[in-house]
């Protein structure tokens, strides 16, 4: 295992080397499943390919159905089936970047495998790491998930429209979060009403 983690580490310092050098934003998004990660993909895409060429590396066990979904709205998309794992690493990370060649200064989105455990141990050489939470899942994940959110530079609550008919205490999450993590910026959204979303790609422009 020790072995495994220094040659991911090594080539996670090259992937980071590659997007600074070409001024490439790189987004490790990381979520359980259902948590909306493709949603919101779909929408910051839209948004930022107004200003910014844009690209996406999907992570699934098995299929293509999200990044099918991608590329049919005319982005550029490389899926990767880690066939069992549970988790990106940086040489797919890698092989994905070679495959898309994206252009300078422009941003890639690396959707990772759902899952809100092994992602949060393997470095991909990313610029940023978002960690999404949906409503359904209760406010208690940042109790329960420590690594993920510890990691993250910022956190994204989604599903908000639900609030009013599900038990979540929105407190109680973000509390977790500041226990955790006080500098990651926490943005309440919903792809479905469009609340929030603005704000989240106002943070991606005024950043990068």
């Amino acid at each position: 295992m020790k072995n495994i983690m220094s040659s991911n580490h090594e080539l996670a310092e090259k992937n980071r080397e590659y997007f600074k050098l070409n001024n490439i934003c790189a987004v490790n998004v990381m979520a359980s499943p259902g948590a909306g990660k493709t949603s919101i993909i779909v929408d910051l895409i839209k948004g930022i390919s107004k200003y910014s060429d844009v690209s996406v590396i999907e992570g699934d066990i098995a299929s293509s159905i999200d990044s099918d979904k991608i590329e049919n709205m005319g982005f550029k998309v490389m899926q990767i089936n880690t066939g069992g794992g549970c988790h990106l690493d940086a040489n797919m990370v890698k092989e994905g970047v070679n495959a898309l060649k994206p252009n300078k200064d422009s941003i890639i989105f690396i959707e990772n495998v759902g899952n809100l455990v092994c992602p949060s141990s393997f470095d991909l050489g990313e610029s940023l790491k978002m960690v999404i939470s949906s409503v359904p899942e209760g406010d208690d994940k940042p109790y329960k998930y420590l690594s993920m959110f510890e990691a993250a530079d910022m956190v994204v609550l989604n599903k908000t429209d639900l609030i009013p008919y599900i038990d979540f205490d929105k407190d109680n999450f973000i509390k977790g979060i500041k226990a955790l993590n006080l500098n990651a910026p926490i943005f309440e959204v919903s792809c479905k009403t469009g609340e929030g979303i603005k704000e989240l790609l106002e943070y991606f422009r005024s950043k990068f």
